[in-house]
C-alpha cells in the first residue's frame, strides 16, 4: 500500500527543499509593489508583481533598520532575501532582508506627475474647498452597487438619522470605463439639487483605485457645485480625488460619520440647550424675586403706614417709660410723705396727749407754758385726750 502524508507533512518536506535550494536561499527579485501594509507589530507585508505574475512578500522588524523609504503602491523596488513556503497555509512568499528602489512605478510616477500639475493650476488650494454642511438632508453617493461601500454607507446612515435621504449613482468604480462612470455620477447628482456628495469606493490596489487618478474625475470634482466628500479606500489610500474634494475621509464609513449628523447627538445637544436655557431663566428668575424682595422691604420701610406704625411704637416706648418715671416719682414721693408723717407724728400733740399729757390753757384759749404765767386762783382748762377739765389753781410752786 503506498504511504499516506498529511498536509502539514507534505508542506514541511517542501520548506525543507526551499531551505536546501542556495540559489532561493540567496535571492533578488525585481517588481513592483501592491498592497503593502505596514503592520501595528512593525512587520510590512507586501505584494511583488510584474507583466506576468504576482508574489506575496514579507519584511520583519527585525530587518527594517535598512530600509531608508517607505513602501508605496507602483514602486519599482529590488528585493534581496529568501523563497520560502509558509507551512500553515502551504503558501511561498518572498522573506526580505533588503529592499533597494529600481526606480519609480509607472503608475506611481504617472499619479505624482498630475499630482503635481493639478497642485500648480491650483485645484488642492482651501479658498475653493466648499464647507461641507453639517444637517445634511439629501446626499448622493457615487460608488457601486454591490460592494461594501455602500453597504457601510447605508448601515451608518441608518443608525445616526433614519430620516436622512440617500441617493446612489451606480458607478463602476474599477477597470476600463470606471473614470467616464463616475464622471457621469457626479454631475448626474450635482444637478438634483443634493446638499452634499460622497464619492469613493473600497479600498483595493493602485490600479483597482486608478479610476480616482484620473484627470477626468479631479476635474469634475473640481467644478462640482455641491460640496464633495472622497472616500477612496483604505486610511492609507490617498488619491487625486483626495486632494481635489472639499473633504477627504479616510474609508467610505467615516465619510458617512462626516456627512450625516447623528441626530440621537442633535437631540441630547438641543436637550442640553434647553436644560441650559431653563437653568439660565430659573438664575435670571430667582435673581428677579430677590430685587422684587429688596425693593420690597425698601418700599415698606419707606411706606406712610409702616413710619406711622413706627412712631406709634414709639409713643407706646415713650409712655411705658413716662409711666415708669410716674411710678418711681410716685414711689419717692410717697416716701418722703411717709417721713414727714412721720416726723410730724412724732411732734403730734395728739400723741402726746394719748401718752398721758395734757395742754394747759388759761380762759381765753392762751397756752400756758410756765409756771410764772398764773396765780393763785386763775381759772386753767386743761385738755387731755379725751376730755377737758377746768381747774382752779390753788397754789403755784416755781421749781
Amino acid at each position: 500500500m503506498k504511504n499516506v502524508y498529511t498536509v502539514t507533512q507534505v508542506n514541511a518536506y517542501i520548506k525543507r527543499m526551499f531551505s536546501e535550494d542556495y540559489a532561493l536561499n540567496n535571492i533578488m527579485i525585481k517588481g513592483e509593489v501592491s498592497n503593502c501594509k505596514y503592520h501595528s507589530s512593525g512587520h510590512i507585508y507586501f505584494t511583488l508583481k510584474d507583466a506576468g505574475a504576482v508574489m506575496s512578500g514579507v519584511m520583519f522588524l527585525g530587518n527594517r533598520s535598512g530600509l531608508k523609504f517607505n513602501l508605496v503602491e507602483g514602486m519599482k523596488v529590488i528585493v534581496s532575501g529568501s523563497v520560502n513556503i509558509y507551512e500553515r497555509d502551504g503558501k511561498y512568499q518572498i522573506y526580505a532582508k533588503e529592499i533597494t528602489m529600481d526606480g519609480e512605478g509607472d503608475l506611481y510616477k504617472k499619479f505624482e506627475e498630475l499630482k503635481r500639475e493639478l497642485k500648480e493650476m491650483g485645484m488642492f488650494e482651501a479658498e475653493y474647498k466648499k464647507p461641507i454642511p453639517r444637517f445634511a438632508k439629501k446626499i448622493g453617493i457615487v460608488t457601486a452597487s454591490t460592494g461594501a461601500a455602500i453597504r457601510d454607507i447605508c448601515n451608518i446612515a441608518e443608525r445616526r438619522n433614519p430620516f436622512v435621504q440617500l441617493y446612489l449613482y451606480s458607478a463602476k468604480v474599477q477597470g476600463e470605463g470606471a473614470a467616464e462612470s463616475v464622471v457621469n455620477g457626479i454631475r448626474a447628482l450635482d444637478a438634483m439639487n443634493l446638499d452634499v456628495l460622497i464619492v469613493g469606493r473600497g479600498g483595493g490596489s493602485i490600479e483597482d483605485l486608478w479610476a480616482f487618478n484620473e484627470e477626468i474625475v479631479a476635474r469634475a470634482i473640481f467644478e462640482c457645485n455641491t460640496p464633495v466628500i472622497s472616500a477612496v479606500g483604505h486610511e492609507t489610500d490617498t488619491t487625486i480625488a483626495d486632494y481635489v474634494s472639499d473633504l477627504r475621509a479616510p474609508t467610505p464609513s467615516a465619510a458617512a460619520e462626516l456627512a450625516v449628523f447623528d441626530v440621537n447627538l442633535f437631540l441630547q445637544e438641543l436637550e442640553n440647550i434647553r436644560a441650559g436655557i431653563s437653568r439660565n431663566l430659573t438664575g435670571k428668575i430667582e435673581y428677579a424675586k430677590k430685587v422684587y424682595d429688596n425693593y420690597y422691604l425698601r418700599l415698606e420701610h419707606k411706606c406712610p403706614r409702616m413710619l406711622i406704625d413706627n412712631k406709634y411704637q414709639e409713643l407706646d416706648y415713650i409712655q411705658d417709660r413716662l409711666l415708669q418715671k410716674i411710678k418711681e416719682r410716685y414711689s419717692e414721693k410717697e416716701r418722703i410723705f411717709s417721713v414727714y408723717c412721720e416726723k410730724l407724728n412724732g411732734l403730734s400733740p395728739l400723741k402726746k396727749l394719748s401718752s398721758g399729757y395734757g395742754y394747759i390753757s388759761d380762759t381765753e384759749g392762751k397756752t400756758v407754758t410756765e409756771g410764772r404765767m398764773v396765780s393763785e386762783g386763775d381759772m386753767l382748762n386743761i385738755r387731755m385726750k379725751d376730755s377737758l377739765l377746768e381747774v382752779k389753781t390753788e397754789k403755784v410752786t416755781l421749781l
